[in-house]
């Protein structure tokens, strides 16, 4: 088994299973209170670090993806352990690169453990391979059917982009390292340079989980690298085939542009941007107006307002009920305190977006918070526009990534109903509604669909559920694919395919559409579902 988890970070990466030091300038990452460098230092990636990670990926993956699956279920399993195991290391790391609380950054070690293991009970589960059988009708009239089976494989190695929200569930080990993995597809991540030491850790987990679970020694490596000249290459390798990717829309869309361009393009799979509007309906301000108030700056002030799903834009129709809300939103906003940042450039970004918006025209600050006085500080920030005016400028709809909400007040319903109408895709929408509300939510909801991965209704985003009916996605610009999830059992879909297998001889079937079910998966056989065995011939 692996040996005790090194006492903190070194300044390596991963690759072939083995700590291997870059040649090439020293990336660090900061403390976000003090802006002071952290060690130890690490040297980035050379081009040949590159190919040589990429290279072990594609030698690995024609092994990896005929490992049965329980014996990948196991692996994930490892890691889900390991990491449990090495929590306390990990969280002091976390807690030193990204000021994020001890508490938080606990329960972030869970969830990335139990989405492991989720996706290892998926995987037992068989039922995301998508078995299909239908079965040779040689008599049928007037053209007899060809015996058809159908399954999905992995697609080959996945590029997966550490997130700087989440050092733990988004980032090395997290949703698209678990799903790629789950997949069968071997996982080459870049380090992102927030959380370098968190990173590294959380790397020499899956390398030991992968030794002790005799997994092949490319299916996993990490890189580092600033700048976005080592993910670039590592994008437009021929021997990479899919990427996952948390972050701005800026990078993702360079992303997306590199895989577009590429001789064989591939599918990214980005996160990018998202307001996640909420609307406030007449019944349920006039009865809770004040009550909703505090509850949104509870979840606007969340983690410095540095969550995917922060509730960034506020739609309401004019009235005492929305008085009362705006009112209640504003106190609670000014009394904030502050919070750390990720980083001293997040927190440079996010006061020039919010004073970007709120220069617009038409836009009133209500209430800023105070600052911590850390280097990476942010002030919670509410502001408001007329309906008209978020009309008519589209840069309303700009997301400000913090503490920062627009309060957009309509003058009716119809001037609502356009402005749902209007907004770019969201990775959520919210609805708060009493039953009087109700006749206009059923009206509102099909806009909302067309806008949103997730509707909620009478709760606020900011938190994602890891489960099998998730998801996190949405129209662009949240995504890139609307047609998938980053959080849930349905993300492994997005590393998969169909193959369809036409009058195969049964000695070359693979087992998983094996004549008498030897698997006992849940398989789809001429219409029926169930696990009931396939008769021969």
């Amino acid at each position: 088994m692996s040996a005790p988890l090194m006492t903190g970070p070194t300044g390596a990466m991963i690759i072939g299973g083995e700590p291997v030091t870059g040649t090439g300038e020293n990336v660090r990452s900061t403390d976000p209170r003090t802006g002071a460098a952290l060690e130890p230092g690490y040297p980035a990636a050379s081009a040949e670090q590159v190919e040589q990670a990429c290279a072990l990926a594609a030698a690995a993956f024609g092994v990896y993806r005929e490992i049965p699956a329980a014996r990948r279920a196991g692996f994930l399993e490892r890691i889900a352990d390991l990491l449990d195991e090495r929590r306390d290391d990990l969280v002091e790391r976390a807690h030193a690169e990204t000021a994020l609380p001890v508490p938080r950054l606990t329960g972030e070690v869970g969830r990335t453990s139990g989405q492991l293991r989720l996706f290892a009970t998926e995987l037992r589960a068989g039922t995301w391979q998508g078995a299909r059988i239908d079965p040779a009708q040689p008599d049928r009239s007037p053209l007899p059917r060809a015996d058809i089976r159908q399954r999905r494989i992995p697609l080959g190695p996945v590029a997966v982009f550490g997130a700087s929200n989440f050092p733990l569930a988004f980032s090395t080990a997290g949703g698209d390292t678990a799903s790629a993995l789950a997949a069968g597809c071997p996982v080459v991540v870049k380090a992102h340079s927030a959380h370098l030491g968190t990173a590294e850790l959380a790397a020499r987990v899956i390398a030991d989980a992968a030794a002790d679970t005799g997994m092949p020694k490319g299916v996993f490596a990490q890189l580092v690298g600033s700048g976005t000249e080592i993910g670039a290459q590592l994008v437009a390798d021929p021997r990479i085939k899919a990427v996952g990717f948390t972050g701005s829309r800026a990078g993702g869309l360079a992303i997306a542009a590199t895989a577009a361009a590429r001789p064989v393009p591939i599918p990214v799979y980005a996160e990018m941007s998202s307001i996640n509007p909420v609307l406030l309906l007449p019944a349920a301000l006039a009865t809770r107006g004040a009550e909703l108030g505090t509850a949104f700056a509870g979840s606007l002030t969340l983690g410095a307002g540095q969550f995917c799903t922060n509730p960034g834009l506020l739609l309401a129709v004019e009235g005492p009920g929305l008085d009362a809300f705006a009112d209640s939103a504003a106190e609670a906003v000014a009394a904030d305190t502050g919070a750390t940042m990720l980083t001293t450039g997040i927190a440079e970004n996010y006061a020039a977006a919010g004073d970007a918006v709120a220069a617009l025209p038409g836009v009133v600050e209500l209430a800023r918070g105070g600052g911590d006085g850390t280097a990476a500080g942010g002030r919670a920030r509410l502001l408001t526009v007329a309906g008209d005016r978020f009309l008519a400028d589209p840069k309303l709809q700009t997301e400000v990534f913090g503490a920062t909400s627009l309060l957009v007040r309509c003058a009716d319903v119809t001037e609502l109903t356009a402005a749902v109408a209007a907004l770019e895709g969201q990775l959520t929408a919210t609805v708060h509604a009493d039953a009087p509300d109700h006749e206009l939510a059923h009206r509102l909801l099909p806009l909302l669909e067309e806008r949103a991965g997730r509707i909620l209704f009478d709760g606020w985003p900011t938190g994602v559920e890891v489960g099998y009916a998730m998801v996190h996605g949405g129209p662009f610009p949240a995504t890139t694919d609307p047609r998938s999830t980053s959080v849930g059992t349905l993300a492994i879909e997005r590393f998969l395919r169909p193959v369809a297998y036409q009058d195969v001889p049964a000695a070359l079937l693979p087992a998983d559409l094996a004549d008498g079910n030897p698997d006992r998966l849940w398989r789809r056989t001429d219409g029926e579902t169930g696990r009931e065995p396939l008769a021969a011939g």
